[in-house]
């Protein structure tokens, strides 16, 4: 008689698990009210005030809004008008898998829709960020974060030399127990969500990929 075939199903791949992770924090984070949204959003730009007061930056890298991200364009805006010497930057990806640049970004700066629809300027000074606000769709109490599976946050993080300051960004949301950190993936040194600044110690990774 042939065995029974088993009824627990197998366990999930690593990319899987992360895939979970990210849809269900992309749905927690677009099913905020505009008045939840907006007092969050507040909550972050104050803690990246106090953020600025212990770092001498002079460049900011940030992203586009993507999927019910924070919206960070008004305090960028704001950040770069307090000082004639600050600069914005967003990244640009120049090809598949491998390090983005960053581009200077003002209000007037021309912009087009990259291949997921976000735009980033056509054109302009590529800038080396002192900091970096990274998006994330998860993070955890190490540092380590999951993004939409390219790999490019971590690559380009790595090229930078010297490298700047990591912020992870989001809603708190988006906290998970693990994160499931892969050889490769970097930990940010800092996280900034609605509730205030949380610094990480660099812990390396055990596992292995790329995550964005």
């Amino acid at each position: 008689m042939l065995p029974e075939a088993s009824t627990v199903p197998p366990p999930l791949n690593i990319a899987m698990q992360k895939k979970i992770l990210r849809e269900r924090a992309i749905a927690l984070r677009t099913g905020l009210s505009a008045h939840q949204r907006a007092e969050a959003e507040n909550r972050i730009a104050s803690a990246l005030d106090r953020l600025l007061e212990m770092h001498s930056v002079h460049c900011i890298g940030f992203c586009w809004p993507h999927r019910g991200e924070p919206d960070l364009r008004g305090w960028i805006r704001r950040w770069v008008d307090g000082d004639p010497l600050r600069t914005a930057a967003l990244p640009v990806v120049v090809a598949p898998r491998r390090a983005m640049v960053f581009r200077r970004w003002t209000a007037e700066t021309e912009m087009v829709p990259d291949r997921y629809g976000i735009p980033h300027p056509a054109h302009g000074e590529v800038l080396h960020p002192d900091l970096v606000l990274v998006p994330v769709n998860a993070f955890d109490g190490r540092g380590y974060r999951i993004g939409y599976g390219g790999g490019y946050f971590d690559r380009t993080l790595a090229a930078l030399d010297p490298r700047p300051i990591s912020v992870g960004v989001g809603f708190e949301s988006a906290r998970v127990d693990d994160a499931l950190a892969e050889a490769h993936d970097l930990p940010m040194q800092w996280a900034v969500t609605e509730t205030g600044l949380e610094r990480f110690a660099a812990v390396p990774s055990a596992r292995g990929d790329h995550d964005r």
